[in-house]
């Protein structure tokens, strides 16, 4: 699989100025400019792989390690484990999250989208299309993924799917 994406972006290099800005901007529209200090303390710690066919930022690197992806689609943020983990820690329940049952948190863990029927608590101001971080009662880290409806909805709705999980965090001691 890295074989193959390497065929499509470069070599990872250091961040220029105008990248780390651009990539702070982007951040700031995403979520807020909180959020985006937090996921961009300082330029040293980071390097960008570049689409091949179009020299743009695909692959933010934080430590060599895959810390965020810039979609083509629309220019916003893809969530890895390493950044849902980062924007937990500099945010306070409920903001950017969605809230399930402990019970409920295992199943989404193993396999599976959050149902509007499981959402204890969500944060009223995400929008569907919108990453959150998919949270159990004790504020634990199990998942993230991609709002299907807003936060308000996801509340009263009985049926259907409110996120779209793209991510498991696998380590349950995690705070």
């Amino acid at each position: 699989m890295r074989e193959k994406a390497e065929k499509f972006v470069t070599k990872p290099e250091s961040l220029m100025d105008f990248d780390f800005i651009y990539l702070k901007a982007i951040a700031e529209y995403q979520f807020d400019r909180n959020v985006a200090d937090c996921l961009f303390p300082e330029k040293s710690f980071f390097s960008v792989q570049r689409s091949l066919n179009t020299w743009r930022i695909r692959n933010v690197l934080k430590d060599n390690i895959l810390y965020l992806v810039l979609k083509a689609q629309d220019n916003l943020f893809s969530l890895t484990d390493s950044s849902s983990l980062t924007i937990k820690e500099c945010t306070k329940i409920p903001e950017y999250r969605v809230v399930v049952p402990n019970d409920i948190a295992e199943v989404i863990r193993e396999g599976g989208n959050v149902f509007s029927k499981h959402v204890i608590q969500a944060d009223k101001s995400l929008r569907a299309g919108d990453y959150v971080l998919v949270v159990n009662e004790e504020d634990r880290l199990i998942a993230y993924g991609k709002m299907k409806v807003s936060g308000e909805e996801a509340i009263e709705y009985k049926k259907g799917v409110a996120v779209n999980v793209k991510g498991r965090i696998k380590n349950e001691n995690n705070t």
